[in-house]
C-alpha cells in the first residue's frame, strides 16, 4: 500500500469514527425510522396502480392530510437527529401521527409508513443520552496470598476507629425480666423472636 491510499483510509476512518460519535449522541434510528415513515404515506396516496388496461387511483379524500402527515413525520426524524432535547415530544408526535395516518392515508401506507412510525417514534422517547465513560484505569483487586507471594503487601488488621462521642446522657439498655412479661405498663420492652 501506498502513503497516498494509507492517507486516505486514515481519512476515512476519522469520518467515519466523527460520524459514529455524532450518531452516539442522538436518537439516530428513531430519527431514522421516522423519516422513512413519512416517505410512504405522503408517496402512495397520490399514486395510480395500472393492472393490464385498469388503473386504480389510490388516493383519498383525504389526501392533502396524507401529505402533511408525511411531511411532519419527516420534520419529526431530522428534529431527532439534530434537536436531541426535544426527542420525547418527537417521538410522542411521530406515534400520535403514525396513528392518524391509519385514518388518513390508506391504512397508514399500507402499514409500511404505519409500522416504521410507531418503531421509530418508541425508539425517539426511550433513547436516553449515556453518560461520559471514565477515563481512568479500574484497578483489579488483588487477591494474592501474602504468605506465598513474598511481594504482596500484608493484609492490614482492623483498627479501631474514632468513633464521635454522643451528646446528650448515655443511652441505657433495658432487659427483659419474667415480671415485664406480666406487667401491662411494659408495652415494647419485651421483643418477641419471630
Amino acid at each position: 500500500m501506498s502513503a497516498d491510499t494509507q492517507s486516505v483510509m486514515t481519512g476515512f476512518g476519522q469520518k467515519r469514527s466523527a460520524f459514529r460519535d455524532w450518531r452516539g449522541r442522538r436518537p439516530f434510528w428513531g430519527g431514522l425510522l421516522t423519516l422513512l415513515a413519512g416517505i410512504p404515506i405522503m408517496y402512495i396516496p397520490y399514486q395510480n396502480l395500472t393492472l393490464g388496461s385498469l388503473t386504480i387511483r389510490m388516493s383519498t379524500t383525504a389526501g392533502a392530510g396524507s401529505l402533511i402527515i408525511g411531511v411532519l413525520l419527516v420534520v419529526l426524524g431530522i428534529t431527532m437527529w439534530f434537536q436531541p432535547q426535544s426527542r420525547v415530544f418527537a417521538g410522542v408526535a411521530a406515534i400520535l401521527l403514525s396513528l392518524v395516518s391509519l385514518v388518513v392515508s390508506n391504512i397508514g401506507a399500507f402499514l409500511i409508513g404505519f409500522l416504521l412510525g410507531l418503531l421509530g417514534g418508541a425508539l425517539g422517547v426511550s433513547w436516553v443520552p449515556g453518560k461520559p465513560s471514565a477515563a481512568t484505569p479500574q484497578v483489579a483487586e488483588s487477591t494474592a496470598d501474602p504468605v506465598a507471594d513474598p511481594v504482596a503487601e500484608p493484609a492490614v488488621k482492623d483498627e479501631p476507629r474514632d468513633v464521635p462521642a454522643q451528646s446528650g446522657p448515655p443511652a441505657t439498655e433495658h432487659t427483659a425480666s419474667a415480671n415485664d412479661a406480666n406487667d401491662p405498663n411494659a408495652n415494647g420492652r419485651q421483643h418477641r423472636a419471630g
